[in-house]
């Protein structure tokens, strides 16, 4: 396979994975079967076709140009997942960003990192203490993961900035999210290492902030939730964290302030209390990055195979509903080797009738 940071290869994964219904299981898909991206690119028609219905909308060359362009004026770069300087926790995450855009120093995602997460509209005393334990964090030579919200992540970012912090951004690398960071996120980006998924120019949306909390639980060996009200994004990011296989922790807080209810639920559901800094490190230094357990992923345990039989694809879409499956489960009830299992779903997938969920869950498209 073609070195990731060559000019060409670079240029053919970006446009794989910027082409519509290529999420981060296909692109992994179609990297084992094809074994690099102009290959995969060129398969994608007959995919479809197998899969009824068209060939997805590849990418548009001229905007894969621009963007790196782009991101070059920017002082920025392209990390894709397998090559040189790819944080390696992240790539144990099952759906870990095919690409990243990155500026600063790119060695901190290889240090240990703990992520600090809690709420936006976070009391003074929280912020307080998520900005001394960052500080603690950082000074022990630990890298602090946020994602540059007001609050809790702001706190974090500020006390860890001397020692090293990681910021993950929704929207695109170029635009700041609350407008009130903007000299926080160029901060962070001259001393730390700031991380955006989407291209330059994107504005942050609701659906962007899912995807970037995944971001942040995966760079980190554990999470510390500080301030969180129920239902929160914080709690998504300690979620996220749990089914990565990384330590869940959270600063217990009064029942009656309910910026704390969501911390407090966590430990009840076996979340590890922490108060402090030794704590905190207490509870990541037996995870060794190198046996991070990681979800249930059967679509990556086996190769693709090079087809599947009508008869095949048949009966692996009767098997399929609205009602998300595991891959695992529909393998066991196909009676079918999981490579061809796969292969089938690839072919919906680039079809546009099919939809993953997280946890390895698959259902046909309800839309």
């Amino acid at each position: 396979m073609a070195d990731a940071d060559s000019g060409d290869d670079a240029f053919t994964r970006l446009r794989l994975i910027r082409s519509a219904n290529i999420g981060p299981v296909t692109y992994a898909h179609l990297l084992d079967r094809f074994g690099t991206a102009a290959a995969a690119l060129a398969a994608i028609p007959a995919l479809a076709a197998r899969g009824g219905g068209r060939a997805p909308r590849l990418a548009d060359a001229g905007a894969i140009r621009a963007e790196i362009d782009c991101v070059a004026r920017l002082g920025a770069r392209h990390l894709f997942l397998g090559g040189p300087g790819y944080p390696p926790l992240l790539a144990h995450v099952e759906s870990a960003p095919p690409a990243l855009i990155v500026r600063g120093t790119v060695s901190l995602a290889a240090r240990a990192t703990v992520a600090i997460v809690g709420a936006r509209n976070a009391s003074a005393a929280a912020c307080r203490f998520a900005r001394g334990l960052a500080q603690a964090l950082a000074d022990d030579g630990i890298t602090v993961a946020s994602g540059l919200a007001r609050g809790i992540d702001t706190a974090a970012h500020v006390g860890a900035l001397d020692g090293g912090t990681i910021a993950v951004v929704a929207g695109g690398i170029d635009v700041v999210f609350p407008p009130e960071n903007v000299a926080l996120q160029e901060e962070v980006a001259a001393r730390g290492l700031l991380i955006a998924e989407q291209p330059p120019g994107t504005e942050p949306h609701a659906r962007h902030f899912p995807w970037r909390n995944r971001i942040i639980a995966g760079l980190a060996a554990g999470t510390v939730v500080v301030e969180a009200a129920p239902r929160s994004g914080s709690l998504i990011t300690a979620r996220l964290a749990g089914e990565a296989g990384r330590a869940v922790m959270a600063v217990p807080g009064s029942p009656l302030d309910p910026r704390a209810q969501g911390c407090n639920q966590l430990i009840r559901d076996g979340a590890i209390l922490v108060q402090n800094a030794a704590e905190v490190v207490e509870a990541i230094r037996p995870l060794d990055p190198r046996v991070v357990a990681q979800p249930v992923d059967l679509f990556a345990a086996q190769p693709i195979a090079a087809d599947a039989s009508d008869g095949e694809r048949r009966a692996v879409i009767a098997l399929l509903g609205p009602t998300p499956v595991t891959v695992d489960e529909l393998i066991r009830q196909a009676g079918l080797a999981p490579a061809v299992v796969q292969t089938v779903l690839l072919e919906l997938e680039l079809a546009g009738r099919l939809e993953r969920h997280a946890g390895a869950r698959v259902a046909l498209f309800a839309g």
